[in-house]
């Protein structure tokens, strides 16, 4: 199974087949509004905008999982997304990434990355996670933006802890392309 064999749900509601994006460097991330981390929004634009004439998309899942941080419906999700970070990238509707009603994308994604590569910052998020009972079975994803980059066969090439920023993933993309 490659990721090109899944399809999710669009805002408006219809099914789509992650196929069309054969051929292209994906990275998809589970995203949300109401986290300290949604600045990041700001940086996936950038990255997007940067590399989307080169083959790369951005995919956003937004996820309600981690402390209700996402409570919006999906239009205004999406809204707020426009309108606060000017985002352009793909936005699909709201789903669960971890858990029995997990999206099948998503525990797809986990089977093939079970660790998140992490940075200097990510030790201090597990430790606050913890600390307010945000603790996860192994292999799940700890917080919102994690991240999974997928390569242009639909391979998933790695997993980024939430607090990986747009910068520090480019020269995995460059690598890539």
């Amino acid at each position: 199974m490659k990721v090109h064999d899944f399809t999710v749900k669009a805002v408006s509601g219809e099914q789509v087949d992650l196929s069309q994006y054969q051929g292209k460097v994906l990275l998809i991330v589970n995203i949300a509004t109401k986290c300290g981390l949604t600045p990041q929004l700001e940086g996936l634009e950038k990255l997007y905008k940067q590399y989307k004439d080169k083959g790369v998309e951005v995919l956003g899942f937004p996820c309600n999982q981690f402390l209700g941080q996402s409570p919006e419906d999906d239009q205004g999700i999406m809204d707020f997304c426009q309108v606060n970070y000017g985002v352009s990238f793909t936005n699909f509707a709201k789903l669960d990434v971890n858990g029995p009603d997990a999206d099948p994308l998503f525990k797809f994604l986990k089977l093939q990355r079970h660790e998140d590569k992490t940075n200097d910052a990510t030790e201090g998020l597990i430790e606050k996670l913890t600390s307010i009972g945000q603790v996860f079975d192994d292999g799940e994803l700890k917080w919102n933006f994690t991240k999974f980059l997928v390569d242009q066969q639909g391979n998933v090439v790695e997993r980024y802890s939430p607090t990986y920023s747009a910068d520090e993933i480019a020269q995995d993309i460059d690598d890539l392309l």
